[in-house]
């Protein structure tokens, strides 16, 4: 049986909580406290093998760094989107590929659309990164 959405947002959540200091999300939080990051789908592919047994998600990680003027966010950032590292968002989804056992494979395929974004009249610095999850 293919993993549920709840089970595949809550597996990533419980990855990105791996992290040292991140606030991690299964959904987005309502309010902005930095470093903070949560999974979106961006689409759910049906019928990958027979029966329908094979789902795969594809998802993005958004995460929130800090204030976008704070020379600090930038070098954090740094961090998180390293291949490798204690605070490698990469490292850490991959290393328990599975999610905890409700998926049969995790792949952080990019990291992207590195911007500013602006909550209450205050720029944040945000990144999002690319993940296919097989259920």
């Amino acid at each position: 049986m293919p993993a549920t959405t709840n089970q595949v947002m809550n597996g990533v959540k419980n990855r990105l909580a791996t992290i040292s200091g991140l606030r991690a999300y299964a959904s987005q939080p309502p309010q902005v406290n930095p470093p903070l990051a949560f999974p979106i789908i961006n689409s759910i592919s049906y019928h990958k093998a027979m029966a329908g047994g094979l789902v795969l998600y594809d998802l993005s990680i958004i995460l929130i760094v800090g204030r976008y003027d704070d020379n600090r966010a930038h070098d954090v950032l740094d961090d998180f989107i390293s291949y490798s590292g204690a605070k490698s968002i990469r490292s850490a989804l991959e290393e328990d590929q599975t999610l905890g056992g409700v998926a049969q494979n995790l792949i952080v395929s990019q990291t992207y659309n590195i911007t500013s974004l602006n909550v209450a009249d205050a720029d944040f610095l945000q990144v999002s990164t690319s993940v296919q999850v097989s259920g």
